[in-house]
């Protein structure tokens, strides 16, 4: 199948997309990760959080969330003339055989191309089947949505963090916030007079907007790892620790040394992570105190205060 001429979007592609042959003039990326939209842009495309206007052909790179790739198909159907050409794109580590298995079920599946660890194919857009969407999902009382962490309910290292942080006043910073949770529970607090809610994830933060629907809440859609802002009087942090499916330690540690600029002199940080993650050496070196609140169930809640910035 041909692209016809006119606009291509390619939804959720990787940074390191191969665009040898492609017209950029011609493609909008529609990423809503903001690591990976400022990479693309940084790159010379045209790049989106969420499609605008109509399109001619698209390019759907599957995810690690089977829902939220299946509401990308239904998002790039729905935007096309009917007939017009879908491609799919994934790795096997990503799902792409039960997305085929998915696909040909619903549409009109052409030959299916093998490369190395992944497949590609294509069909003519047609509508979608009703139940891919990545509409609102209620999760323990709480606002997710497809493609979010934690999107069936509460993550239980944020219930830990949640349970064990202690009494926070001031200006508070929820870095990697997520869908909020820990930002409703930081605004439980009359003390708190702010909670800064820093996602990369755009479609995470929407949620936390419905999640956490209080004035003192200020939403930022940033790459955590490098927000800028004044100092923070707490900030509270459940660091991701995975890059694609690969567990990727020096993400969190990223996470501890940012925490470390935004933490005010007389601050705290309290994160929450996975006993088994080396973050120990890093937490020494970014802050002059650090003690373990808790542990439970494999997770360990730990507290770090007198930032060492100037090291971190």
């Amino acid at each position: 199948m041909t692209f016809p001429e006119g606009r291509v979007a390619l939804f959720r592609p990787p940074v390191d997309l191969d665009l040898e042959g492609l017209d950029p003039g011609r493609l909008v990326a529609v990423h809503g990760f903001r690591p990976d939209h400022d990479a693309l842009a940084g790159r010379g495309l045209a790049v989106a959080p969420e499609l605008e206007g109509a399109l001619d052909g698209a390019v759907v790179f599957a995810t690690r969330s089977k829902a939220f790739a299946r509401a990308l198909i239904a998002r790039a159907c729905a935007a096309l003339p009917m007939g017009a050409p879908v491609v799919v794109d994934g790795q096997k580590g990503d799902g792409i055989d039960s997305l085929l298995k998915a696909c040909r079920a619903a549409f009109d599946v052409g030959e299916v191309f093998s490369k190395a660890h992944g497949k590609c194919f294509a069909f003519p857009a047609a509508p979608a089947p009703a139940d891919w969407t990545d509409g609102p999902i209620e999760a323990d009382g709480f606002v997710t949505r497809p493609g979010v962490f934690s999107a069936d309910g509460i993550d239980p290292g944020s219930a830990l963090l949640a349970a064990e942080m202690g009494p926070l006043a001031g200006r508070v910073c929820d870095l990697g916030a997520g869908w909020g949770f820990l930002a409703r529970a930081a605004l439980a607090s009359p003390d708190v007079t702010e909670v800064a809610l820093v996602e990369a994830e755009r479609i995470a933060l929407d949620c936390a907007r419905s999640n956490a629907p209080d004035p003192r809440a200020v939403f930022h859609w940033a790459d955590a790892t490098r927000f800028e802002a004044a100092p923070f009087d707490h900030v509270i942090c459940n660091p991701p620790f995975h890059t694609s499916r690969k567990a990727d330690p020096e993400l969190g540690r990223a996470f501890v040394r940012a925490a470390a600029r935004l933490t005010a002199p007389r601050g705290r940080s309290v994160f929450v992570a996975n006993r088994h993650l080396p973050y120990e050496a890093t937490l020494q070196d970014a802050f002059g105190s650090v003690v373990v609140l808790g542990e439970m169930a494999g997770y360990k809640v730990i507290q770090a205060e007198r930032p060492q910035r100037s090291r971190a």
